[in-house]
């Protein structure tokens, strides 16, 4: 079981920046690859960014590309989002999650985190 921690989140004017974090307590992190979705009121949950094992290859929802970057540390067993020119649309609970294999822009991943929530004020 991969248990996953999510920080760095907060309240933060439209156009600001946030760094979240995902913590993983797998010691061989490095074979799974990764992804953040975020779920706002009423909606759905959507894709973010994901990145693969050796973090050489990102993906971004066209929503985020240009503003967003995701990446992650092997060695410290963490992923992260920078997030910057947030908008109020940003607004939502963020999750990390973990998949073994080839990584996927879809929900099929098998380990969630608990999640964080994002607030951006207009």
């Amino acid at each position: 079981q991969v248990h996953l921690v999510e920080s760095g989140g907060g309240l933060v004017q439209a156009g600001g920046s946030l760094r979240l974090s995902c913590a993983s307590s797998e010691r061989t992190f490095s074979n799974y690859a990764m992804g953040w979705f975020r779920e706002a009121p009423g909606k759905h949950r959507e894709f973010v960014a994901a990145i693969n094992w050796s973090g050489d290859k990102t993906y971004y929802a066209d929503s985020v590309k240009g503003r967003f970057s995701i990446s992650r540390d092997n060695a410290k067993n963490t992923m992260y989002l920078q997030m910057n020119g947030l908008k109020p649309e940003d607004t939502a609970v963020y999750l990390c999650a973990a998949k073994e294999g080839g990584v996927t822009i879809t929900l099929s991943y098998d380990y969630w985190g608990q999640g964080t929530q994002v607030t951006v004020s207009s």
